[in-house]
């Protein structure tokens, strides 16, 4: 069989290290799981890493030609090799209500789709590891009190421990990225179950941060929150320094104050 071409439309750049393949199957965690979903496996460079660490793996792909590929080279996943957009997969109907890891060398252009979808089946997925551009990788593990500092990070770090693993160069992809490469590693929160309106606290984080410039009090003017409520220290504060737990009480506020929107 041909070797498969990178398809520009999938953003595929195939990754051809090994040593790397092996050092992001190693952020397997194995805790509170034993069904691995991975996404985009491509012609399983890191699939291969995967088989032999546990035996309910599944993949999931877009590209035809690489799911043929994955067919003749690894006839063990016979049956568990899912040819649809993850971004559209109904994992309940996959899985039932078992927990599962998700992990992969992400498609650039969605990567950020991939995590909100994470995000909306977190009470499914208690880890997530894989690869993205370095950029956007850092902005999810960035603590408070930096410009990468914003609404992923927060939406993501309110539910999961975020850690940067490591860096990966262009060169070891084919086609090389125009950009430095990150892998980071997801584990779920013991308690992720919010203390608050969880539809607020996403429009608190949503609306501080597309104005990160002005502090909360005119940031958050759109809520017609009370001139008694908005004396409160907290909105003297831009948007960047306030930690997910900070967040999380600045919902509560607005909870139990009165606010018109």
């Amino acid at each position: 069989m041909k070797p498969v071409a990178p398809k520009k439309h999938l953003g595929q750049h195939f990754l051809r290290a090994p040593d790397i393949a092996q050092k992001i199957a190693d952020t397997l965690l194995f805790e509170n799981y034993q069904d691995v979903l991975e996404i985009g496996p491509g012609t399983g460079v890191l699939t291969q890493f995967l088989i032999p660490k546990t035996k309910s793996l599944k993949v999931v792909e877009l590209d035809r030609e690489s799911i043929d590929y994955l067919h003749i080279h690894y006839p063990s996943l016979e049956g568990n090799i899912i040819n649809a957009d993850f971004l559209k997969l109904d994992l309940k109907k996959l899985y039932g209500d078992r927990p599962l890891a998700i992990i992969g060398n992400f498609p650039y252009n969605i990567s950020t789709q991939i995590v909100f979808r994470v995000l909306e089946n977190r009470t499914q997925i208690p880890f997530f590891s894989g690869m993205f551009q370095k950029e956007v990788g850092e902005r999810i593990c960035e603590p408070p009190g930096s410009k990468k500092y914003g609404i992923l990070s927060v939406l993501t770090q309110l539910f999961y421990e975020a850690s940067y693993c490591f860096t990966v160069k262009p060169g070891v992809f084919n086609p090389p990225p125009k950009v430095d490469s990150g892998v980071i590693q997801l584990k779920r929160k013991e308690d992720f179950l919010l203390p608050c309106n969880e539809a607020l606290l996403f429009r608190v984080v949503k609306t501080s941060f597309q104005q990160r410039r002005k502090t909360l009090r005119n940031s958050l003017k759109s809520f017609g929150l009370t001139a008694d409520l908005t004396e409160d220290s907290i909105f003297d504060l831009r948007p960047e320094k306030l930690s997910c737990d900070a967040f999380i009480a600045l919902t509560q506020k607005i909870e139990n104050g009165q606010f018109s929107n």
